[in-house]
């Protein structure tokens, strides 16, 4: 698994137009390794703790990892009452409650599960090993079971990408209102990104929404694609920028999120277990 952090710079523009302009990225040091993620498939930044990201891995107990920027992980949390099919994707955003972590059992390679669910619990403090209480959210998609990877909290809703393997990446939404236990059939957004499978290089496998709102970033295996999230969300894929991954080389990219310090953090597995998954900036 590989986690990577990217400090990203604005492109030379108008002062009024710097907030929007597509970010130039650049690696801000090197790559540390994760020993205790070695199947690291997402990563979100803390709302609640500074500095701090949750990551997961898609296999092994229900625990999400509090990570500082120095790769170290700072707190486990176990998430009671939950199962762990395929975690592929973890976001932080508002509920309720306050601040919540929203986890995603949606991976499903073979196309077969009958639900997908959510789980969400109010952020924790990322010191310490501790347990807390997850409601789940279960939903089923209109048109068949995906394969998926990727959530983000956008325009007050979850959103869902799907990974696009044997069939074109859609884009999905979950009800404003979810309901603890019960079971809801997701929305499709517009129109899928394309017409047919994609190649693995472009299998979106994780989604973030800058801090601010104004771009939703989906990362593939080797790169970041950089959308405004008004177009995105209504169907346009075409990207504003494209960030090339190559030179973090890492084995298979899985995740990515902001940070609210013009930082990108990324995620991925490591293809050989006994080292751990990595973690860097850009």
């Amino acid at each position: 698994t590989t986690i990577a952090m990217l400090a990203t710079a604005p492109a030379s523009q108008p002062p009024e137009r710097q907030t929007t302009a597509p970010p130039q990225c650049h690696p801000a040091r090197s790559v540390m390794r994760l020993k205790e993620l070695p199947e690291a498939s997402g990563v979100a930044a803390s709302r609640r703790n500074p500095g701090i990201v949750w990551a997961l891995n898609h296999s092994g107990d229900p625990v999400i990892y509090a990570i500082d920027a120095n790769g170290t992980v700072t707190g486990r949390v176990r998430l009671t009452g939950a199962t762990l099919e395929d975690w592929e994707a973890i976001s932080v955003g508002a509920c309720p409650g306050g601040t919540c972590v929203y986890v995603g059992d949606i991976g499903d390679n073979d196309r077969k599960r009958k639900q997908i669910t959510i789980y969400r619990l109010p952020e924790p403090e990322a010191a310490g090993e501790s347990s807390a209480p997850a409601e789940a959210f279960h939903t089923t998609y209109p048109d068949g079971p995906h394969d998926a990877e990727s959530l983000f909290i956008a325009d007050g809703a979850l959103h869902l990408v799907t990974k696009g393997v044997n069939e074109s990446v859609a884009l999905y939404r979950f009800p404003r209102e979810l309901k603890a236990g019960a079971t809801v059939q997701l929305q499709r957004v517009a129109k899928p990104r394309d017409a047919g499978k994609s190649p693995n290089s472009d299998r979106v496998t994780d989604a973030s929404m800058s801090p601010k709102g104004e771009w939703i970033v989906l990362r593939t295996n080797r790169a970041l694609t950089y959308h405004r999230t008004k177009e995105l969300l209504t169907g346009n894929w075409r990207p504003e920028h494209v960030v090339d991954l190559a030179d973090l080389d890492e084995p298979q990219g899985e995740g990515v999120t902001f940070l609210p310090d013009d930082e990108i953090v990324v995620a991925g597995e490591g293809g050989d277990k006994s080292g751990g998954g990595t973690l860097a900036r850009l």
